[in-house]
């Protein structure tokens, strides 16, 4: 993290900080002495405005939404238009994370790995995230406003009112609620489009009550 100029390091329930964890961790020892501690996953994201979760496992299929990846360098490169706190969020070194977390991050992001081996060493795959972020932010245009935890929440709010008043099947419901965030993800709207989606889902929603 001190490689890459990061130091905010969130923990959820980790081990205890033993002489080989400083030791290990050598001149970046404040890093750990700084990190937030949390026993959730839900307490540690809850105050990000765009999460962001990692994975070496995605899904081959375009109707199963949870794991569609997107790739580290088209990430890099448009992660900088983002406005306000963004997670980085890495899983466990023997399994990663848990689907019902990777459901509630806005977009998932896999490094390309050989099929003979997918899976990065966590320490390496932390490093390599943020290589990438670290070489493209010198380069990056940082001027485009995009929206915050607060109007995302706003807009999964409509769109899931959206299904209901239409009777969306039941079954489906799950699905293409993940379907629309990890749309929204990638897109990264601006306050103008988030504002123009709003006003297409109120007025949609209205129209269909009243005929109701």
């Amino acid at each position: 993290m001190m490689n890459f100029d990061f130091h905010k390091l969130f923990l959820v329930n980790p081990c205890d900080f033993d002489d080989e964890c400083y030791t290990r961790a050598m001149h970046a020892q404040k890093i750990l002495d700084n990190s937030s501690i949390f026993s959730s996953f839900d307490d540690a994201v809850k105050n990000l405005d765009y999460i962001v979760a990692t994975s070496s496992l995605e899904s081959q299929n375009d109707k199963r939404h949870l794991r569609n990846a997107t790739m580290l360098e088209d990430f890099a490169n448009k992660i900088f238009q983002v406005k306000g706190k963004v997670g980085l969020v890495f899983g466990r070194e023997d399994y990663g994370l848990y689907n019902k977390e990777i459901a509630k991050c806005d977009l998932m992001v896999k490094i390309p790995t050989s099929e003979s081996y997918l899976s990065l060493n966590l320490s390496h795959a932390v490093s390599l995230v943020l290589y990438s972020l670290y070489a493209k932010g010198e380069f990056i245009p940082k001027d485009r406003r995009t929206i915050g935890r607060i109007e995302k929440r706003k807009m999964y709010e409509f769109f899931s009112n959206l299904l209901e008043e239409i009777n969306y099947p039941e079954h489906k419901k799950e699905n293409t609620k993940i379907m629309f965030k990890r749309v929204m993800g990638r897109a990264m709207p601006s306050k103008w489009e988030y504002h123009t989606l709003m006003g297409v889902f109120g007025k949609a929603i209205e129209k269909i009550r009243r005929q109701k």
